[in-house]
């Protein structure tokens, strides 16, 4: 039995044609499976949870197909609540499609469709979490129903500029437009260009598992990376290993608008740790004090601001037959 659950508004509404698809490839391989589709924020994760409540006794693994973006990826796996129950099928349907690009699918649907049937384990990736020590009373523009004190992510997790356009980007109608005509990742960059121009900076502190501490008196943002990739293919982690359990972290210190403006287009391809004030980190841990409450991100979803998180790698590895 295969269960799927579908964003059909992700990229659009190609979520919803892409799911018709396998739907197509389930009926002439012979397969039964069962299917739930989302309507608001918070449905995804609810209905992982439910799932694996229901069938938690059950042998062998849960085959759980998600199709959407990158968001409905991540409230899947906090829906998970017990990985090794779990493999799990992806469609990528969204605008950023930065999981995609991380594990290196490269396939067109029908291969993706294939290979879900098949339904072997091909690779497994790792599961940050973040636990959100201090919270503001600030709640971003699409937030939860329920707001959690700590979020698993399976690309990455960031606070400050990045998050910021992450926020903007959840809300924009923009990004609709540019979904439609199949341009989607492009939101990302002109929020960017956008907020650049007003860009805040505070006092940052970062400190690793390892005893390495960072301060930086006026911080952009910091990023802690699974995958290369975030906010629709800037590779801020280019190093980044989704297997080894070690967060890629790239930190943005005190950057002229100019200078950003330069290394924005160079972090396309991995080649921004040239520019001063970029600054590149590794560890499975990081804690992470600002001056005041920033946005923080987890996969591009966004609810709250904090001025003190710790990121750490989970233990958990999400098995995927994709």
């Amino acid at each position: 039995m295969f269960y799927v659950i579908v964003n059909p508004g992700s990229g659009s509404g190609r979520g919803y044609y892409t799911w018709k698809k396998l739907e197509e490839g389930f009926v002439v391989a012979g397969l039964k499976y069962q299917v739930a589709t989302t309507k608001k924020a918070g449905d995804a994760k609810r209905l992982a949870t439910s799932l694996i409540e229901k069938h938690s006794g059950d042998e062998g693994p849960i085959k759980l197909i998600v199709i959407g973006g990158d968001g409905t990826m991540n409230e899947v796996i906090n829906g998970i609540t017990d990985f090794d129950k779990i493999v799990l099928g992806y469609i990528p349907g969204g605008s950023a499609g930065d999981l995609a690009l991380g594990l290196g699918i490269k396939v067109g649907t029908d291969e993706l469709i294939k290979r879900i049937t098949e339904g072997k384990v091909l690779r497994s990736t790792d599961i940050g979490k973040i636990e959100y020590k201090h919270v503001s009373s600030t709640y971003s523009r699409l937030h939860d129903e329920k707001i959690e004190t700590t979020r698993y992510f399976d690309v990455s997790a960031g606070i400050g500029f990045d998050a910021a356009v992450c926020e903007e980007a959840l809300s924009s109608r923009f990004k609709k437009v540019l979904n439609a005509v199949k341009l989607g990742k492009l939101t990302y960059l002109f929020i960017a260009l956008h907020q650049i121009f007003s860009i805040e900076k505070n006092a940052m502190d970062i400190t690793t598992k390892e005893g390495e501490h960072l301060h930086l008196d006026k911080a952009i943002f910091a990023a802690a990376m699974i995958h290369p990739y975030e906010g629709g293919g800037f590779m801020f982690g280019p190093n980044a290993d989704y297997t080894d359990g070690i967060f890629d972290i790239c930190v943005a210190g005190d950057m002229s608008v100019p200078s950003i403006l330069r290394a924005l287009p160079s972090a396309k391809k991995g080649k921004h740790f040239k520019y001063k004030g970029l600054h590149e980190l590794k560890s499975s841990e990081i804690h992470i004090k600002t001056e005041k409450p920033l946005w923080v991100h987890t996969d591009g979803e966004v609810s709250i601001k904090s001025d003190d998180i710790l990121i750490y790698n989970s233990g958990f590895k999400l098995k995927l037959i994709v």
